[in-house]
């Protein structure tokens, strides 16, 4: 064998490895035994108020909400402090400083009542890049997850739960040590603080029926999952597979919105967008769960980011079986 031939054999065997790398996860989690499929849920009309209510205030009443907009993202610190004061939870700010301003996480503690020492942790971001009303980005995991609060006020979950709402997850302190969800894993960590799950909610509220409208990070993909736009992703990293069978698994049970799942390495394209990321770089299991933002939604990070684009039946849908997700990681 020449020695020309020896190195085309030699990159052929590394992308096959790559390639095995990638789909065995994504083949061993889409061929784990299937659940009974959940009763059709119907979406309260009162539910679906409230997220469209939360969505409007983000969206429309205080606009874009990027490191630019320091005082809309203000207005948004305070408006969810203020709806879970409502709710009867008593707030914390984890405050810290970027370029020369304070800016804050907002968290709510429930102490668990069995493995106390062990912690769920379900976040979202409520910034925006510039110049964008950031509906589906990130308004639309905002408000879902102010709704899981109140849901689950009053409950007593087996583990700690964490309700986190990261303030800076855009550029340009995205991918650095100032996003907050990379302070509050940094200092959660130097806490001792033993997170056993993480679910980051990016982009909840963009959906179609078009055929074809689901784009995908690599090529072939589109073989293995649905290419109509109509389903929500659960995607981790190797490590957190386990978790992403896990969550796919009651979020089925949960509600009846189709789940697709992906648990791959880390540089495939945009499989770490989000704060879940952070978690990943301290060793702790995380996954995000999405629409799967700019594969199929071509307003991402633009004007067109509107409340006019998103589905709020669905979006009702899935909050419950994200309540039943969160239900199952604090008591199982």
């Amino acid at each position: 064998m020449t020695m020309k031939k020896k190195m085309i054999t030699a990159v052929l065997l590394v992308l096959l490895g790559i390639a095995a790398l990638i789909a065995y996860p994504v083949l061993r989690i889409r061929w784990a035994p299937s659940v009974s499929p959940p009763l059709p849920v119907v979406a309260a009309p009162e539910e679906i108020g409230r997220l469209r209510a939360h969505v409007e205030e983000l969206s429309i009443r205080i606009g874009p909400r990027s490191v630019l907009d320091y005082s809309n993202i203000e207005a948004t610190r305070r408006y969810i402090f203020a709806t879970l004061r409502a709710l009867g939870y008593d707030p914390v700010l984890q405050t810290y400083d970027y370029r020369g301003r304070p800016f804050s996480n907002v968290i709510i503690s429930i102490p668990g009542t069995g493995k106390r020492e062990e912690t769920v942790l379900i976040g979202a971001h409520y910034d925006t890049v510039d110049g964008t009303p950031g509906a589906d980005d990130n308004a639309s995991g905002v408000a879902v997850l102010l709704e899981i609060c109140r849901i689950l006020k009053g409950s007593s979950p087996g583990r700690t739960l964490k309700m986190v709402f990261f303030v800076l997850e855009e550029p340009p302190a995205f991918r650095t040590q100032f996003m907050g969800s990379a302070v509050y894993a940094r200092e959660a960590k130097a806490a001792g603080e033993k997170i056993s799950a993480m679910i980051s909610l990016e982009m909840l509220g963009y959906y179609s029926e078009k055929k074809g409208g689901q784009a995908f990070p690599l090529p072939l993909m589109g073989l293995m999952f649905s290419t109509t736009p109509d389903f929500i992703a659960v995607v981790g990293n190797l490590n957190s597979a386990g978790l992403v069978r896990r969550i796919a698994q009651s979020l089925r049970q949960g509600c009846d919105i189709p789940v697709e799942t992906l648990a791959t390495v880390g540089f495939v394209p945009g499989v770490d967008f989000s704060d879940h990321r952070s978690f990943w770089e301290v060793g702790w299991p995380a996954v995000m769960i999405t629409d799967t933002a700019f594969y199929r939604n071509l307003n991402y990070h633009g004007e067109g980011d509107t409340i006019a684009t998103l589905d709020f039946d669905r979006m009702s849908r899935l909050l419950k079986g994200l309540v039943k997700t969160v239900e199952d990681l604090c008591n199982t």
